[in-house]
């Protein structure tokens, strides 16, 4: 089962950043470009991504001098003190606090480290496929600044709240560091007591943890103990850094632990011919009603499992998907779980299959966050906003404990963690 431990983190200074950590957190590298980079910068020009983002654009490898460069950047932080280790191994409590619809929330988590294992041990569980280029672009980073600069998001089951309950005292308390980042707020407190750090420890030893975002950054982790263990004559100690991973991990069952739609934008379509196309597999389910809250999931409130959005009229057509068992015939070898995903039945069997038989090629597909994104990318493609429903809590925990893999972009947690709270060393 997943080995959780605590460990000294190298954390910023706060009076070297006036007390107050919003100028230096950044979002996951992942999701900026060239224009947040410089935009983050001019805030600080100690923000984190001038680390965590050596190289633009993310996810793709760029050449060695971008990652020795971070690495010279993080030295001379940590030589003039901006950045410093925390003196003892602890466990560090972080809560959001956010709006979403109108509607407060605070979503509780940890940080930790993590034991690495491969998933096939069952014990840390994906939930969706990985790709190369990210993962040579963090294995750089990691192997020139040795630390892990950004978390793996984890979550692990806790319907009674034996985590939460264990950090109560902690976070009733002032925390020791906090900061405001897009509209959310970040807070932490550093527990370095055995008295709650052991009880913890303990209670995370009998639960699952699933991936819920940073899939590319765990595979990393593995590559680069391996790469080390290959620099040390093939074997690292037990208790060797690299051996473990950085985590904040949140309870599934946390009302703050919310998943949202992930939109799809198909080109140079219109919603008509892109009904037609898909009829064998869908069947219109009425006239436009009022559309629910995002949070809510675009169709639920009339039924649908997908309305399909015209960028050139603005016309909605609400869709039902009608041939479910389909999946099973095209994708035998996936699981049951995996079978009732709308995800995949919309690029299996929609999209992969009907509508590129269709086409007589594969369509571009742009994967797409907000509504009024996805409405304002099908309007600049001349193409189809597709409205899909957030995939439910329960799904993923059923596909990943199936050993299913969802398609890319199933699933978007709101809000994205802050990178710069704490780095795991792995010297």
């Amino acid at each position: 089962m997943p080995e959780v431990a605590p460990f000294s983190a190298i954390r910023y200074d706060l009076p070297r950043v006036g007390g107050d950590l919003s100028k230096v957190l950044a979002p996951p590298y992942d999701v900026l470009d060239e224009s947040d980079k410089k935009a983050l910068l001019a805030r600080s020009d100690h923000n984190i991504v001038a680390i965590d983002l050596p190289h633009v654009p993310p996810k793709s490898a760029g050449p060695a001098e971008a990652y020795e460069r971070a690495a010279r950047t993080m030295q001379d932080w940590i030589r003039d003190g901006t950045l410093v280790r925390d003196p003892a191994p602890a466990l560090y409590v972080y809560h959001q606090r956010f709006e979403h619809d109108g509607k407060p929330y605070t979503r509780r988590m940890f940080i930790a480290r993590l034991r690495l294992q491969p998933f096939s041990e069952g014990s840390i569980l994906p939930h969706e496929r990985t790709f190369g280029g990210p993962k040579e672009d963090r294995l750089a980073l990691m192997k020139a600044t040795q630390c892990n600069l950004s978390a793996i998001f984890g979550l692990y089951c806790d319907p009674h709240d034996e985590i939460g309950s264990l950090f109560a005292a902690t976070a009733a308390k002032r925390a020791d560091a906090a900061g405001t980042l897009d509209g959310v707020e970040s807070r932490l407190w550093v527990v370095a007591d055995r008295a709650v750090v052991q009880p913890v420890v303990g209670a995370m030893a009998n639960r699952k943890v699933y991936i819920a975002d940073g899939h590319h950054r765990y595979g990393t982790a593995l590559m680069y103990r391996d790469w080390l263990c290959e620099q040390h004559g093939g074997t690292l100690p037990d208790d060797h850094s690299a051996n473990y991973v950085m985590f904040v991990l949140a309870s599934m069952d946390d009302p703050g632990c919310l998943i949202l739609p992930y939109y799809r934008v198909l080109e140079h379509i219109d919603a008509d011919a892109l009904a037609v196309a898909w009829s064998p597999g869908v069947t219109w389910i009425g006239k436009k009603t009022p559309s629910p809250s995002q949070g809510e999931g675009w169709g639920e409130g009339r039924g649908a499992d997908v309305v399909l959005w015209d960028g050139r009229s603005g016309k909605e057509i609400p869709l039902k998907f009608t041939d479910r068992a389909k999946l099973a015939t095209l994708e035998p070898n996936e699981c049951p779980a995996w079978h009732k995903l709308d995800y995949a039945y919309l690029h299996r069997y929609l999209i992969d299959k009907l509508l590129t038989r269709k086409l007589g090629t594969a369509p571009n597909v742009h994967y797409v966050k907000s509504l009024d994104d996805a409405k304002q990318t099908a309007r600049q493609c001349d193409g189809v906003a597709l409205l899909v429903n957030a995939t439910p809590m329960a799904h993923l925990r059923s596909v990943a404990e199936s050993g299913g893999l969802m398609p890319q972009k199933s699933t978007y947690f709101h809000p994205k963690l802050a990178t710069g709270l704490t780095i795991n060393p792995l010297e």
